[in-house]
Formats: structure tokens, C-alpha cells, sequence
């Protein structure tokens, strides 16, 4: 696993609260999400608490390079590479394999979603804890996607333990695909048009 990135102090007093097993409300490149450490299932069952989220819909995940992923032993085909080497850092979801045992939160029938988000504090903070984080979006399960700190405190209060000031940019969410028998699938189009997802 890569080694930790020096950190500035905010996201240093980010880091120390994801330590601790606790959650951290920040922008991504989209919404803001709700960050802990796709390991701590203590802080991963108290965010799909806090969002009435149904456990068969597991968490997408942010790492902070291509190479912070080999701590989940995906199966990454040629298709999934070559979109992660275009399209990273950015608002690209890949669903991929992994030949890990991970909780339910954060995968489902041997698969899970994840993305180097584009420039963020979520990027900074996953490039700083050198692992992987969880980004769901920050929001109660049928309300809109958060885009500042103001609408995390309404929406969660004190029960999320570290809430970065600040304003998402918003607008499309992230692009999520799946490389199926060697062609990409669109499971929800976003940010990153379809039309731009042609293997060149």
C-alpha cells in the first residue's frame, strides 16, 4: 500500500478522524460524500445509518492513485485500464472484480465501485491516507446530493464527525461503467458524456 502523503492540517484533522473510525462529510469533484476507511465496518454500518441506505446497495469507494487500489486485489481488464489511464483523476465510477473478501457495505457479488475522483479534498484526503475511502453521497436516501456544509449540518448535524467547510461544484454526478466482454457498459451516465468513452 502506498505510504501516507504529508498532509496539511485540515486534512490532517481529517486523517485523525477516519484513525479514530469516524466520518468525515467533504466535497468530491461532483457532491459532497461521506468519507471513513472501506475497512472500519463500525463507521461503514454508521453511514448507511445515517442515510437510511439499504445494505444491498453497497458504497462506492475513492482511492487517491491507480496504484492505492492493489489493497483490494481487483481484477483490473485491459478495457477498465485504459478508461482509469483517461478519465483519472475524474468523475469516472469503474464497477470492477475483486478477489478479496470485503464487507457488504462496500461490495456485492464480488464487486464494487470506485474512482480517483477529480480535483477535491476528497482526492487530497484519499491521497494523504495512501488507502481507500468510501464517497457516497451525503445526503438521507431520497433527498438531494449535498454541494455545501451548510446542507450537511441540516442534514446530519452533530452525527457526522468532521463536516469540511466548503461548496461542491454539483451539477451531473459521476459517470458509472462496466467493461463487459471486452465493450463498455453505461450503467448511469454523468458527468463524462457517453460518447467520450470510446477506447481510442
Amino acid at each position: 500500500m502506498p505510504g501516507r502523503a504529508c498532509p496539511g492540517q485540515e486534512i490532517a484533522l481529517a486523517l485523525g478522524v477516519l484513525d479514530a473510525g469516524g466520518i468525515v462529510a467533504c466535497p468530491t469533484e461532483t457532491y459532497y460524500g461521506l468519507c471513513a476507511l472501506y475497512s472500519n465496518i463500525s463507521a461503514l454500518e454508521r453511514i448507511f445509518a445515517l442515510k437510511g441506505r439499504e445494505k444491498v446497495k453497497p458504497s462506492p469507494l475513492v482511492a487517491g492513485s491507480i496504484e492505492a487500489l492493489d489493497v483490494l486485489e481487483l481484477e483490473i481488464d485491459p478495457v477498465s485500464r485504459s478508461l482509469m489511464e483517461r478519465f483519472w483523476p475524474g468523475p469516472l465510477t469503474i464497477i470492477l472484480k475483486t478477489r478479496k473478501e470485503l464487507p457488504r457495505y462496500i461490495a456485492k457479488n464480488g464487486k464494487l465501485a470506485i474512482r480517483v475522483p477529480g480535483p477535491s479534498f476528497a482526492l487530497e484526503l484519499a491521497k494523504a491516507s495512501g488507502t481507500v475511502l468510501t464517497a457516497t453521497s451525503a445526503n438521507p436516501s431520497g433527498l438531494p446530493p449535498a454541494t455545501d456544509d451548510c446542507q450537511i449540518a441540516a442534514y446530519f448535524g452533530s452525527r457526522v464527525d468532521l463536516i469540511v467547510k466548503g461548496r461542491a461544484a454539483g451539477g451531473n454526478p459521476s459517470t458509472i461503467v462496466e467493461a463487459r466482454g471486452g465493450k463498455i457498459t453505461v450503467l448511469r451516465e454523468g458527468a463524462i458524456p457517453a460518447g467520450m468513452l470510446e477506447i481510442l
